[in-house]
């Protein structure tokens, strides 16, 4: 007998989604860095507990959108939702608990306004716990669970994997009989051409964090098999205006050139082979707008 059920994970920008699927699924299948709204569409992680698959839904941060782009990342955060047998929502405890009335809170409640008008169920996540004293802790889980009914309520590190088998174990829980969704060696359902430029835009933001804003776009151009095992793979980096340009590409190439190594070496290792990556910068001040990108990142365009 087999099991499966799909879970969708939502939560604020930056409250460590991405994180946790990668720590559930055992491997890398989302990017993280320390910007919010890095995450722009939704990643099917791949979670295998006994006989029961757990397909973990990634999902953007959920926030008060302005642009185009933002409301179809938080519409594609949504709908992960709406498909999903059931929802783990996961906070930042820290932020909460030292701005309780910060954009992480408003966006929490956020969420759960958008829950009730569901009428969905969920539980809820409060991770980066490590650095908080237990009493507070257990102020924030009462105050969030009085403001919702959530199933149960975990708190956990998922960047140090502190608390993460209980959260395993309720997950696997929810899992019906049935056949599984992916094969058992499956660890996501995003092509490799795409978490290869996801990796590269990862490098990105953590080494220009300051520099540039989230207006850049990575995308693989080509992909060549080669004999030998390896493959070429020629992506280019977006960005809106020409004076980002320069920012990426460093002085003397030297900042494209760091990009370029460590997206490699991670590409590298993702794949289990050889990798030689190429990078273009190129600037296109209405990427952003451009029907195709939505269509890569399969998340809905809306004109």
């Amino acid at each position: 007998m087999t099991r499966s059920a799909v879970i969708a994970v939502i939560g604020a920008p930056n409250a460590g989604k991405s994180t946790l699927v990668n720590r559930l699924v055992g491997a890398k299948v989302s990017i993280v860095t320390h910007k919010v709204q890095t995450t722009r569409m939704r990643v099917r992680g791949v979670m295998v507990e006994g006989d029961a698959q757990l397909v973990l839904v990634d999902t953007p941060g959920i926030f008060a959108p302005k642009r185009r782009l933002d409301r179809a990342m938080v519409g594609a955060a949504w709908a992960g939702a709406e498909d999903a047998d059931a929802i783990v929502v996961i906070a930042d405890a820290a932020e909460l608990t030292a701005k309780p009335n910060g954009l992480s809170a408003q966006d929490t409640d956020r969420i759960v306004a958008g829950l009730k008008s569901q009428s969905r169920s969920a539980a809820l996540v409060l991770n980066k716990v490590d650095s908080l004293k237990r009493e507070k802790l257990l102020d924030l889980a009462a105050r969030l669970n009085a403001a919702f009914a959530f199933e149960e309520t975990f708190m956990v590190s998922a960047l140090k994997g502190d608390g993460i088998d209980r959260l395993r174990a309720w997950l696997a829980a929810k899992a019906v009989e049935g056949p599984w969704y992916f094969p058992e060696d499956q660890t996501a359902d995003i092509s490799s051409r795409l978490l290869a430029a996801e990796i590269t835009r990862e490098q990105l933001y953590l080494r220009l964090h300051e520099e540039l804003p989230y207006a850049a776009h990575v995308t693989t151009e080509a992909w060549q098999e080669r004999k030998d095992g390896s493959v070429r793979i020629d992506q280019i980096i977006l960005v809106e205006r020409d004076g980002q340009k320069p920012i990426v590409i460093g002085k003397q190439g030297a900042t494209l050139k760091a990009i370029g190594a460590a997206a490699r070496k991670q590409i590298a290792e993702v794949l289990d082979r050889p990798v030689h990556l190429f990078l273009t910068v190129k600037v296109q001040e209405n990427w952003a707008e451009q029907r195709g990108v939505y269509d890569e990142l399969g998340i809905e365009w809306k004109s």
